[in-house]
């Protein structure tokens, strides 16, 4: 059958917690307020294997000038099929309006992201006020 997009961000809470769970981030262990956060961001971006969530991609965005892209992550057996890579491609056509482009990526995933055409700035670092972190 082969993965489905989809745009819709109105997606279920077991279904995101499974797909988080997978990859074992924190936000896991916060369903309603992870399916909030899904829920209102400016966009989402979904990968789908019949009617298991396999993959997410999300930005935060003004519609002009920034896009934050939060979250991308896919389910550790789809790795490798190039999931990432096509949310990755979905959304930063999307926003190729936007003149900056923004995504905090942890340093085993800068290859990946440098791959999808981002670059690593000189003199930025992220900052963070979480109990997340």
């Amino acid at each position: 059958m082969g993965i489905r997009y989809s745009d819709n961000k109105n997606l279920e809470r077991e279904q995101l917690v499974s797909l988080f769970k997978s990859v074992e981030w924190e936000s896991a262990k916060y369903p309603q307020e992870l399916q909030l956060a899904i829920a209102n961001s400016h966009s989402v971006y979904t990968a789908w294997d019949g009617d298991k969530l396999v993959g997410l991609m999300n930005a935060l965005s003004d519609g002009v000038m920034t896009v934050y892209y939060h979250y991308l992550l896919v389910k550790p057996e789809y790795h490798k099929q190039r999931i990432g890579a096509t949310l990755v491609r979905m959304m930063t056509d999307k926003y190729s309006r936007c003149r900056t482009q923004v995504v905090i990526s942890y340093s085993n995933q800068v290859n990946f992201y440098k791959n999808c055409g981002f670059i690593v700035g000189d003199d930025e670092i992220p900052l963070f006020i979480s109990d997340l972190v």
